[in-house]
């Protein structure tokens, strides 16, 4: 059984003005909402039951999966209303919503790409978290030895380094972006006893990669877009009046196309 869950907690402070009415899993793609573009994906691959933490405008969330039927999947809401708990803390808290028999694929509400998420979540079963990577630029990289393990993390404009390897040196590693989607094995949920309440995932991932194996993962001519800011919203193709809405792939066409 493929389970998964949904990062849909936040505030979408990068989308401001349309967040401060409505959550960012609410704002539309193409004619359709974020979640259900993620919703739609997840059930595409076999996830048949799934976990979406909720926080800004949660009821507003709620509401629209119990008018939607919750897309006819099976849907259980981790409730962050009171205290948001970053992406790892969000984890933590849904521990007990999940089967402790299956992987966990777990997706940003604002990612969309290409990935063949079955061939990922099946590749997940060597190793205890698979990472979604690609090579975009960015100041901020995960870093991996040749084995795809993940060794550390690190800011290439300030040069820090962060890493359970006090001797590693970044520059013999491969330097990979995170891509908002990972896969997470059930039996981490014991290395996160010790955490707080609130937490990244990505510092999670950094403090148990020497003693647990956790990877990355390319897939060739993979296309990715975060969905996290206005400009880049923008720049997205919009239905005509009456129209379907506009499929992920035709997006991350006319993304690519420019």
């Amino acid at each position: 059984m493929m389970q998964a869950m949904i990062f849909a907690a936040g505030l979408g402070t990068r989308l401001k003005p349309l967040t401060d009415s409505i959550p960012k899993a609410l704002v539309e793609v193409g004619g359709e909402t974020l979640l259900q573009r993620t919703i739609e994906r997840l059930k595409a691959c076999g996830v048949k039951s799934m976990v979406i933490n909720v926080h800004h405008f949660a009821q507003t969330i709620v509401d629209y999966l119990q008018a939607n039927n919750n897309f006819g999947v099976e849907i259980a809401v981790s409730d962050e209303s009171q205290l948001l708990l970053d992406t790892g803390g969000g984890l933590k808290k849904a521990a007990q919503l999940f089967s402790p028999t299956a992987n966990i694929l777990i997706h940003n509400v604002d990612i969309i790409s290409n990935v063949d998420l079955q061939a990922f979540y099946a590749h997940q079963a060597q190793s205890d978290a698979l990472l979604l990577v690609s090579q975009r630029e960015t100041k901020r990289y995960l870093l991996f030895n040749d084995d795809m393990r993940l060794v550390g993390w690190t800011n290439i404009e300030t040069g820090e380094v962060r890493s359970p390897y006090p001797t590693l040196n970044p520059q013999t590693c491969k330097k990979l972006a995170f891509a908002g989607i990972h896969s997470f094995s059930p039996k981490l949920f014991e290395e996160m006893e010790k955490y707080p309440a609130k937490f990244g995932i990505i510092d999670f991932y950094l403090d148990q990669c020497a003693q647990n194996d956790i990877r990355g993962y390319e897939q060739q001519g993979l296309q990715l877009l975060d969905v996290g800011k206005l400009n880049t919203l923008e720049r997205l193709p919009k239905p005509k009046a009456g129209s379907l809405a506009i499929s992920d792939a035709d997006i991350l066409q006319h993304l690519y196309a420019q």
